[in-house]
């Protein structure tokens, strides 16, 4: 029977196979893991030959990823670098990103700052887990979908309200630091509906650049911005730092690139350099 793998907890797994669950453990699978997203062989109780995976990301443990919902919120305070670095990584691994503003109730003003600056990056859905807003994310889940962002941007809060009940663990957010204590510790899909699943994960705070695997001249193809004919530059290998023949740098300057997704781009670029040294 082929399942799929909706919860690791310690040595057992959650495996759902014909619309039934089955707590299964793994046979001879330790060198190759098993993660949640996986579709496996299951024989009786027991997992006995991981399929072919689309992706698969360390951290957090999660395999066949076909969606990433990167949530934000005007607080905690964003971290704008981090959801670059988000984008950059589904690009490299195949996988479609959307863009969260939720508790829109916050800032009308924070979100049309948002807009402004990423709607020529990636599709942006704007939520309130306090209205029916929140049910508009739900026609965007399609396969294996996955919440990324800081703590307590409210992505449990999301999962919570989608299924109408209280599954996911909700933080706390503390005014004083401006952030989230991070309450989610395992990986586990929730079927949102008829093959379309939700994962609630504790590994998309953070994200190195090591894990992006680009070069400092491979990294402005994933600012699509950068790409519009009216922004070429008259040489090929430039960077778009300084030039002043730069038509991106031009852009910049004349407000028609974002000035805070160009400013990511050269800490990046920085960071990038830096890894390479050493």
């Amino acid at each position: 029977m082929i399942g799929l793998v909706l919860k690791k907890n310690a040595d057992k797994f959650t495996v759902e196979v014909e619309d039934k669950k089955f707590i299964c453990q793994a046979r001879n699978l330790k060198e190759q893991g098993i993660f949640v997203g996986d579709k496996v062989e299951v024989n009786g109780d027991v997992i006995e030959k991981v399929l072919p995976r689309k992706n698969v990301l360390i951290r957090p443990p999660l395999a066949n990823l076909d969606k990433m919902i990167i949530v934000i919120a005007k607080a905690p305070k964003p971290d704008f670098l981090l959801v670059d670095k988000l984008l950059i990584f589904c690009t490299l691994n195949e996988i479609e990103p959307l863009l969260c503003i939720n508790k829109s109730d916050l800032g009308e003003n924070f979100v049309e700052e948002v807009i402004k600056n990423y709607e020529k990056a990636t599709k942006i859905v704007v939520i309130s887990t306090l209205d029916d807003t929140v049910f508009d994310l739900k026609k965007e889940i399609k396969g294996i979908t996955a919440l990324a962002g800081q703590s307590a941007v409210g992505k449990s809060s999301i999962i919570n309200a989608l299924l109408k009940e209280n599954v996911a663990k909700i933080g706390n957010f503390s005014k004083k630091v401006e952030r989230g204590k991070q309450t989610t510790r395992l990986v586990e899909l929730y079927e949102i509906e008829k093959g379309n699943y939700l994962a609630d994960t504790a590994g998309f705070s953070k994200l190195d650049e090591r894990l992006l695997n680009v070069d400092e001249y491979e990294l402005r193809k994933y600012y699509p911005e950068f790409i519009a004919p009216s922004h070429n530059c008259k040489y090929k290998s430039c960077l778009h730092l300084s030039s002043k023949d730069c038509g991106v740098c031009s852009a910049v300057k004349n407000g028609e690139i974002s000035k805070l997704r160009y400013e990511n781009y050269k800490i990046l670029q920085e960071n990038i350099k830096n890894i390479k040294r050493f």
